[in-house]
């Protein structure tokens, strides 16, 4: 058993949840980084941690069966757990735009099922199983969420997208009354537009200043300050803030 914190980190192999690891790692975590299908971005993350101790570890979290055996193999590799972020998402991309008006039957159903299980469903078992390890060793810990700010303001392009985050803030409100007996707290972050990789085409493209203008600071996040966030919340300092959805998106989005 290590004495050095752990924390599982899902859908850790680009993005948010890199630099998340990454923010974790720098504060003496050892990290459990967790990718769907791509492998080799998991370890050319696990490759950035300062420190030793590190795994990383594959899965469908759409998978019910999947999303146990993860964190079964993190408790395995690092020997306990004392954060969870539930990162790990089917984000919106031009091949699962489902626009009502735009789609057929088949599309939409498609996309729905496929944003739901992974979205919502996925990261609901992967925290039933990490709270279950939790209770059992009775020690003070943390779980963090990332929702999205379209929850919110709507997604019309992405309907089921932004369903499945704000399901997953009810969620996690939810399990912050149920786990708190438990000295388990329980917080989200609701991001809104965050330049990663992924992203870097729409911000040079014809688009990029529409949406650095949605914020009054004149620009999109970095997935490091969303990092920031989370690895506040995931600290005992925050525990008090348990249930609390928080805000991350620059003031382009004021509720």
């Amino acid at each position: 058993m290590t004495d050095r914190k752990c924390v599982l980190v899902t859908g850790g192999s680009r993005g948010i949840g890199r630099a998340t690891a990454v923010a974790f790692a720098a504060r003496g975590y050892r990290v459990a980084v967790h990718y769907a299908t791509q492998r080799d971005d998991a370890e050319t993350t696990v490759h950035e941690l300062t420190g030793s101790g590190h795994t990383c570890l594959g899965g469908d979290l759409g998978d019910p069966a999947v999303a146990r055996r993860v964190v079964d193999e993190a408790v395995a590799a690092l020997g306990r757990l004392d954060v969870l972020v539930n990162n790990a998402a089917q984000a919106p991309t031009e091949q699962n735009r489902h626009a009502v008006a735009e789609v057929g039957y088949d599309e939409w159903l498609a996309a729905w099922r496929r944003m739901i299980d992974v979205n919502l469903l996925g990261n609901a078992n992967v925290s039933w199983a990490v709270a279950r390890h939790l209770i059992e060793h009775g020690r003070p810990v943390s779980v963090v969420n990332v929702g999205s700010r379209g929850a919110f303001r709507g997604e019309p392009e992405y309907p089921a997208y932004s369903a499945s985050k704000a399901a997953l803030h009810a969620f996690g409100q939810s399990m912050a009354i149920a786990l708190a007996p438990h000295g388990i707290s329980v917080t989200s972050v609701a991001p809104g537009f965050v330049a990663t990789a992924r992203q870097e085409a729409k911000l040079a493209g014809p688009g990029g200043d529409a949406l650095r203008d949605q914020s009054p600071f004149g620009r999109v996040g970095t997935a490091e300050e969303v990092a920031a966030a989370i690895v506040h919340l995931a600290s005992p300092e925050a525990a008090w803030s348990s249930g609390a959805i928080l805000d991350v998106n620059g003031a382009s989005y004021l509720r």
